[in-house]
This record gives structure tokens, sequence and C-alpha cells, in this order.
């Protein structure tokens, strides 16, 4: 083989393979559309699972796709109860008992910053807890301390949300680029109808 020639190998994928889900109560969706976006924007790949996800398709779904980080998110007040089922049952499933998995959003109907159940959901197994309120800045340390998430990639920008349309990126107005960057870009969606 020609020492000039370039060599042909499986390259590793930078970033990480993240689920992104709510849980069988709750029917919010724009929260799941955020944390998609704003994981793209890091460089990460993403299977949103959406709305109303019954705790057996969490599991499976999460077994087939194998990711490294599972977020769930809850706007309902109902998160912090399903949370404790739903994390019972993926540490449960030896494939996803060691998977990074955290939770957050509106947990609880009473407010949030309650410390006891922060403590609870960590104990019962999350790696993460972010409550409303919290800075979006915990939650990308958080990612960003994760293996494999110091190879992530920026996300290509060929396209641009504006208010009313979509633009190509190089034609995109300044007032636009003024937008929070994971709000310039848009999800697709798969053939399964599972935004990706």
């Amino acid at each position: 083989m020609n020492q000039l020639e370039p060599q042909r190998g499986k390259a590793e994928p930078a970033g990480l393979d993240v689920v992104v889900t709510t849980m069988s109560s709750d029917s919010h969706t724009w929260n799941l559309v955020f944390l998609q976006l704003l994981l793209e924007e890091l460089g990460h790949r993403v299977t949103n699972l959406g709305a109303c996800v019954p705790d057996e398709l969490l599991v499976s779904e999460c077994r087939r796709i194998e990711p490294d980080l599972i977020v769930l998110s809850s706007v309902n007040g109902h998160g912090y109860h399903d949370g404790l089922r739903v994390i019972r049952a993926l540490r449960a499933c030896p494939e996803l008992a060691a998977t990074p998995t955290v939770i957050g959003g509106k947990l609880g109907i009473a407010g949030s910053g309650d410390p006891d159940r922060q403590r609870t959901l960590l104990t019962a197994g999350y790696d993460g807890v972010f409550e409303e309120g919290r800075s979006v800045a915990d939650f990308r340390s958080f990612v960003g301390g994760l293996p494999a998430a110091s190879r992530a990639l920026p996300a290509p920008a060929d396209r641009v949300l504006t208010a009313d349309r979509v633009l190509p990126a190089d034609r995109a107005l300044a007032t636009d680029r003024a937008l929070p960057t994971a709000a310039r870009t848009l999800p697709t969606a798969t053939a399964s109808g599972v935004l990706r």
C-alpha cells in the first residue's frame, strides 16, 4: 500500500447518542423540541420519542438505540412521581442500568427547588435533576462532562428558522441571527414520525 494513500477505517462518531422523551402522563412537546435543538447544536445525535411515552416503550427503544444519555422532560407537574417509576424500570434493565439519565422541567405542582425531591430522584438512580428555573448552562455543563461529549462537533447550520419563514443560512437577516442559535435549527422527522 502506498504510504501517501489515505487510510480507510471506521471513524469514531463525534458527540453522544441521546434519547429525549416525556413520560406516559405528559403530552407536551415544545420542551422536547427545545432540548433536541439544544443538544443538536452541541453536536449530539438526538432521537426524540415524543409525548406520552409508555414506560415499556421507553425502555425498549432505549435498549434498541443504546444511547449515551437519556433525557426525560416533564411540563405537567407530575414528573417527580412519573420519574420515580421510570427510573426504576430503566435501572432494572441490565443494558440501561449504567446509562446516564437525567430528568428536568416542572417536576411537581408545588413549585421547584425542593431539595428533598431532588435528593430522592438522585437516590432513585438519576444522574442529574434540572428543575424548571435552573440554568440551561447547568444542563450544558453536565452534558459536556460526559464521555464522548468533548468530541461533539457543531451541528450544520444550513437552515435558519426565523419568526415567519425558513431561509438558507447564507440569506438569513442580521436580525434573525439575534435569535438563540438553538431556535434557528429545524428538527427533521424520520419515516416513522419520530423527530431526529
